[in-house]
């Protein structure tokens, strides 16, 4: 960077920073607030939660072939079995994930009519295809007889599914639609948005450690272990944010959310380690405080994700990464004799 006549260095360091990113993208205001557009959106993510819960009941509950059979339910389509036992889990939440599924066929169809921000609009289609990749990854596990890897890989995409919900929810809001997002620069390093970003990928790895544990495809450890990893980058994050940003509703409100959570969470995977791992060892049936313990802590890691992907959105909309662009360097004319 080249000095410039009357300037000292830092000022003109300071002067020649740049957001990385345009004002193109997800600032850019496309259409006025649609109410019931929106609270369609909120009613999928609610549904959507239930789901979560009512697959948690069925691991928790060892019901995945309580109906041994799919797509039809002991031979038939339409007819309602006799919710007795695990099959009232299993088959309960078949009949949620069908309420899901119609639900999100719904909201790409109201999309496409109403949206004019063409990025909506494939993120529908990407709602739309997550719940399709999620049905066919709970029959391949019912078929297969509850491969780990099959079963862990359908709670990932769940998950995620339930996290492209919230971002359905924020981005059909009143405040997305209609604020003009105020921006400050980032010019630490690593940047806010990496760290948001590497919190959303150990959640995932936890997500996975998790998944595949419960499913008896691997041993408790790994998973406790990398609790305490997963703590230690959400917790950095969070402070930066909180100690950067604060003055930003939308920065300080989902850092203030992931840090509660993170923290309810880490109580409640103690809460299952004791009542899974110590408690009910050599227990014959699972019994009720780990089926609580073990839904709640499934249910509070899910909105932990989804909130680290709130916050990496926001951060990404109003803390851009500062970046130095070079001046280049301008000889003096020489005078004429």
């Amino acid at each position: 960077m080249c000095p410039r006549s009357g300037t000292t260095q830092e000022d003109e360091t300071l002067n020649d920073l740049q957001p990385s990113w345009g004002e193109a993208g997800l600032n850019k205001l496309a259409l006025p607030f649609n109410r019931a557009y929106h609270r369609y959106a909120i009613v999928l993510a609610c549904a959507t939660l239930l789901l979560l819960v009512a697959g948690a009941l069925v691991t928790s509950n060892d019901a995945g072939l309580s109906v041994p059979d799919w797509p039809t339910s002991f031979g038939s389509y339409i007819k309602m079995p006799h919710m007795v036992g695990g099959v009232k889990y299993e088959h309960g939440h078949r009949m949620v994930a069908e309420l899901v599924g119609l639900l999100t066929i719904g909201l790409v169809f109201w999309t496409w009519r109403v949206e004019t921000r063409p990025w909506m609009r494939h993120l529908s289609l990407i709602a739309l295809a997550a719940v399709i990749v999620q049905g066919i990854l709970g029959g391949i596990t019912v078929i297969m007889r509850l491969p780990a890897y099959v079963s862990s890989a359908h709670a990932a995409v769940a998950q995620t599914f339930f996290c492209v919900t919230v971002l359905m929810v924020m981005f059909t809001g009143e405040r997305w639609i209609q604020e003009h997002p105020r921006v400050a620069l980032d010019t630490r390093r690593p940047s806010l948005i990496a760290l948001t970003l590497l919190s959303v990928f150990s959640l995932y790895v936890q997500l996975f450690l998790g998944a595949m544990f419960r499913h008896k495809g691997l041993s408790w450890w790994p998973h406790v272990l990398n609790a305490a990893v997963v703590a230690a980058i959400l917790t950095w994050t969070a402070v930066r944010a909180l100690a950067q940003y604060a003055e930003l509703d939308e920065v300080r409100l989902p850092a203030v959310t992931m840090l509660s959570l993170m923290v309810t969470q880490l109580c409640l995977g103690f809460a299952a380690f004791i009542t899974r791992v110590m408690w009910g060892r050599d227990a014959v049936q699972p019994e009720f405080p780990m089926v609580v313990s073990t839904v709640a802590h499934v249910v509070v890691g899910a909105l932990l994700l989804a909130t680290a992907v709130v916050l990496a959105v926001q951060v990404w909309r109003h803390v851009p990464v500062a970046v130095a662009e070079p001046v280049p360097r301008t000889e003096p004319r020489p005078a004429a004799a």
